[in-house]
């Protein structure tokens, strides 16, 4: 993408974020802007933070490390949006101040006993396959408060809430649906003594719906960086990222 577009396309989602959360009644500074950056160059992640977008998602763990070696002059808070695997989770409990896929009681604990000492508490979404879809990841809502229990017991990491990827759906109303089970769910989940609030939901082309039934973390690519070209180099610079610090991103 041509970087000179890139302040109108912060501005173009920004004011979507904007209108949609006045069509639901709510503040703008409820829901955080998360760009997904994988596979986009630093320099343009450089240029997305000059404007005032603070919070990054990453789904490939070298390719994050490296982006967070370069861009360690900059205060951002990094979000983990890929599959987990239990072999990778080190690198992601000691680097990132969120993980937004958790879908296993065996993650969680990893990530638990790897997040540093002197880091705060590793932010986590639990994943939940709330369409049960084959090919997706995520926790079915039958099994979700005996996970959320779990996780919520362990130390150095804080159950936040709840993140889904629902079906494609061109029609509003089917969209809004999908995101209206999983702030259900959540709203399940508190009533029996859980202190959740994040619905981590929606993306670039049904966000608005997102919003409008509860997202406070809209998890947005295309729709900043436009469509990721495959021969275009993800990354710049080398090197293992910093060691986690308190920048905590809002949601």
């Amino acid at each position: 993408m041509d970087p000179q577009n890139l302040p109108q396309r912060v501005r173009d989602v920004r004011n979507r974020i904007e209108r949609a959360a006045a069509s639901g009644e709510r503040s703008v500074d409820c829901v955080t802007l998360l760009a997904v950056s994988k596979a986009q160059p630093v320099e343009l992640m450089r240029a997305a933070a000059a404007l005032g977008v603070r919070d990054f998602g990453e789904s490939y763990l070298q390719e994050a490390l490296e982006k967070m070696a370069a861009l360690r002059e900059v205060e951002l808070t990094w979000h983990f949006v890929g599959r987990l695997q239990a072999n990778k989770t080190r690198p992601i409990a000691e680097s990132f101040a969120w993980v937004h896929g958790v879908d296993r009681l065996k993650i969680a604990e990893r990530l638990a006993a790897q997040r540093p000492y002197y880091a705060p508490p590793l932010n986590l979404c639990l994943q939940v396959n709330v369409a049960g879809e084959t090919a997706k990841a995520g926790v079915a809502p039958a099994d979700l408060p005996a996970l959320a229990a779990a996780v919520a017991a362990l130390p150095r990491v804080r159950l936040r809430g709840l993140m889904c990827i629902p079906p494609e759906e061109a029609d509003a109303a089917r969209q809004r649906a999908w995101f209206a089970r999983l702030r259900q769910l959540l709203q399940s989940l508190n009533n029996s003594g859980a202190r959740l609030d994040t619905l981590s939901m929606g993306m670039s082309a049904d966000f608005e719906a997102a919003i409008l039934e509860g997202a406070t973390i809209v998890r947005v690519g295309t729709a900043l960086f436009g469509p990721r070209l495959a021969n275009t180099p993800p990354h710049t610079g080398g090197g293992r990222a910093p060691p986690a610090t308190g920048t905590i991103g809002a949601a």
